[in-house]
């Protein structure tokens, strides 16, 4: 039988981009990082690195590392940056993506928003690359390559969870494409 409550929060689980001034309590960024620290990696690497930024100057500024999708980060609580070494590691950005995912799941349980801000591949309009923005903003190091960064906040309003019937199940395949 499957978990309903674990299923509900899929199902409720949206991408927020709107929140309050409220801070969030530092046991729940402590609950959120464990989360992504307990993220499944390949080989049980575990060589992705985390920076959580809670300034907020440094979080208007990385609202304005690309062009577009990142403006709502001003108003976030906190942001965490996911990076990788892809010399240690060749799956880092699948395994930053399992614990980006995993924090975002924890930020549901305990009642608050999250958005996911794509970094890598995106870029300025002069060309710049949003993540050689966000390594100067945060002195990361030329090594680690930034994949995303997760904006958390406590939500203001709901939205409604996904709607079944939008699922698309003529993506799904038995057997055989």
């Amino acid at each position: 039988m499957q978990d309903m409550a674990y299923y509900g929060m899929l199902a409720s689980r949206r991408s927020c981009r709107r929140y309050t001034d409220g801070e969030i309590d530092s046991s729940d960024v402590g609950t959120i990082l464990r989360a992504a620290l307990m993220a499944p990696t390949s080989r049980n690497n575990r060589s992705w690195q985390f920076v959580v930024v809670d300034n907020k100057n440094d979080l208007e500024k990385l609202a304005d590392a690309k062009e577009n999708g990142s403006a709502f980060l001003k108003n976030a609580a906190l942001a965490v940056v996911v990076t990788g070494n892809p010399t240690e590691n060749d799956c880092w950005v699948e395994d930053g993506s399992i614990a980006a995912f995993s924090m975002q799941m924890q930020a549901e349980e305990l009642k608050l928003g999250s958005c996911w801000v794509q970094i890598k591949g995106r870029y300025l309009s002069d060309g710049t690359k949003a993540e050689d923005v966000v390594r100067g903003i945060l002195q990361i190091p030329e090594e680690q390559n930034v994949l995303c960064i997760i904006a958390f906040g406590k939500k203001e309003g709901e939205q409604a969870p996904h709607d079944e019937d939008n699922l698309k199940w003529e993506n799904v395949h038995v057997e055989k494409y």
